[in-house]
């Protein structure tokens, strides 16, 4: 007869392969697990409320998913994208840079690599495959892949939700993801160059000169906004979640009363658009909460780090099995699944192995944006497929190279951990 614990795994595999919401499929596991051991069914509502109410750390979510929704629906994408044009568009390969630049600033705004996607990517890639200057598949490509940058440079909205599974500090997480976020866009685009000179893609023509100071100042509302946010929560001004309320405030200013782009039609749309994706997260929240119960009374971390003490697994050789593990599932669960159920898991061994929790969180997050890239699940690649009608395997073709070194930069901030933890530590991390 199977263990409690192991009826509940199934009941959950089998109602997500069913088809139901991996939310809704956990708490139905859950419910399952507390009938049959005994337990009084109440404590998943109470699990759910004490999760959701008594954490402030959760109000980031909606507030910075709001924000990226303001900034896509108002002219700030237009305008940053000329401004990146003004910085990288000269260099070989030119539109390919703007993308990957453009994606960067963006990550100092909204924290989503699908908004990222859908903001950035559904204006660059119609100027890159304009007059066929690139092929649809490449511009899908490089789109997609430069999307990622989106949550790991802060801020962050899986690194919100690896603080609450791990209580880490939410401000420290955010300075530590600087550094691999920049060493990403830095190696996407030394790929781009290389692949932009092997099939001569075309050089982009220089701005005017006289040009530059309009289009700097046009751009500049919108470039402020990561200035304000990380300044305003570095400089002890606010804390994250307030950050997050200030973000979408400022988006709303910028795009309704700056530039003049929000209608009150297009205000309503964007909320709706807004609570429905809250929502979405919402849901798998709530269900990890009285998951992460059942995990807890049947001891399963405790068990792991048992299990792995007896191979007297060192840090270095758990951080390359926590990449291997997480490399994998990204090819087939959603990233804030895998952060509210599997890192749940690793952290009490990582904490054992004395693993910082920030380089920890860190390493997670860039390992479950990669898990975006990687087929047969990887959502940003549905995302650009939709977007220009391809076929998936042109794309994922395409993106091959970006994937490889993308988990070079995994390779590097895993092994040498000053790559995440200098900039906090300059700021004052003791960790």
């Amino acid at each position: 007869m199977p263990s409690h614990f192991a009826l509940c795994i199934m009941v959950l595999v089998a109602l997500a392969i069913l088809g139901l919401p991996i939310g809704l499929s956990m708490i139905c596991a859950s419910v399952f697990y507390l009938f049959i051991a005994g337990l009084d069914l109440g404590t998943a509502a109470e699990q759910i409320l004490n999760g959701l109410f008594n954490s402030y750390v959760l109000l980031a979510v909606p507030l910075f998913i709001l924000a990226a929704d303001l900034m896509n629906s108002g002219s700030l994408t237009d305008r940053l994208l000329k401004f990146c044009l003004v910085l990288v568009g000269r260099f070989r390969g030119g539109l390919g840079h703007v993308n990957v630049v453009a994606n960067i600033i963006f990550a100092g705004m909204s924290g989503s690599a699908i908004a990222d996607a859908v903001g950035v990517g559904r204006i660059i890639i119609g100027m890159m495959t304009r007059g066929g200057k690139y092929p649809i598949a490449y511009a899908a490509a490089i789109t997609a892949s430069a999307a990622i940058i989106g949550p790991i440079i802060p801020p962050s909205i899986p690194m919100v939700v690896y603080a609450l599974v791990s209580d880490a500090s939410i401000g420290y997480l955010f300075l530590g993801g600087v550094m691999p976020g920049l060493l990403l866009g830095v190696a996407f685009m030394v790929m781009n160059t290389l692949i932009a000179r092997r099939r001569n893609y075309p050089v982009e023509a220089p701005v005017p000169l006289r040009e530059i100071p309009g289009i700097t100042l046009n751009a500049f509302p919108a470039l402020m906004l990561p200035v304000v946010l990380l300044f305003g929560i570095y400089g002890g001004v606010m804390t994250p979640t307030e950050g997050a309320a200030a973000a979408a405030a400022y988006a709303l200013l910028a795009s309704a009363l700056i530039y003049r782009a929000m209608s009150l039609k297009q205000l309503y749309a964007v909320l709706l658009s807004s609570a429905k994706a809250t929502t979405s997260i919402g849901m798998l929240i709530a269900g990890a909460l009285v998951f992460n119960y059942v995990v807890t009374i049947e001891n399963v971390p405790l068990s792991v780090q048992h299990f792995l003490n007896a191979f007297h697994v060192t840090p270095i050789a758990y951080l390359l099995l926590v990449n291997v593990v997480l490399l994998v599932l990204g090819c087939l669960l959603e990233g804030t699944t895998i952060l509210l159920i599997i890192v749940p898991i690793m952290i009490p061994t990582a904490k054992a192995l004395g693993i910082d929790l920030v380089h920890f969180g860190v390493v997670v997050v860039v390992n479950i944006m990669i898990g975006l890239l990687t087929p047969p699940f990887g959502l940003l690649l549905f995302v650009v497929a939709n977007m220009t009608k391809k076929p998936l395997m042109s794309i994922v073709r395409e993106a091959l190279p970006f994937m490889f070194v993308a988990i070079v930069v995994l390779a590097i901030i895993a092994l040498i951990p000053q790559t995440v933890l200098w900039l906090p530590r300059v700021m004052g991390y003791k960790g």
